[in-house]
């Protein structure tokens, strides 16, 4: 799924990388314990998260996640704009919960991490 349908989907608002929207991702994983990220996230994946500090953006870094969507309505710091924009990561936010996040993308089409 393009990161653009992502955008439509959350009704998200796009903070960094808008250049990056036909990007394809593989697969979803929602999550704000970094560590379980770090467990169990792919490449190609979407990482969702209510948690707001750098440690996010080098986590998805670490895994080649090109981009995070910030839940309940949550902003990225200034530092984290332009740390993910050095990175090359997409940043949204949606108002959505995390669990509504998940559903609505995994209704369209979108799997988690561990699906083959």
């Amino acid at each position: 799924m393009k990161i653009r349908e992502i955008k439509e989907i959350l009704g998200a608002t796009i903070w960094v990388g808008e250049e990056y929207l036909d990007q394809c991702l593989h697969a979803a994983c929602g999550c704000d314990l970094m560590s379980d990220v770090l467990a169990f996230a792919k490449e190609k994946v979407l990482l969702l998260t209510g948690l707001i500090n750098p440690q996010v953006i080098r986590t998805a870094e670490m895994l080649d996640i090109r981009a995070i969507v910030f839940v309940r309505g949550k902003a990225p710091t200034e530092d984290m704009i332009e740390l993910a924009r050095q990175k090359h990561i997409t940043l949204l936010s949606t108002n959505e919960p995390l669990y509504i996040a998940c559903g609505k993308l995994y209704e369209k089409g979108l799997g988690g991490g561990g699906e083959e």
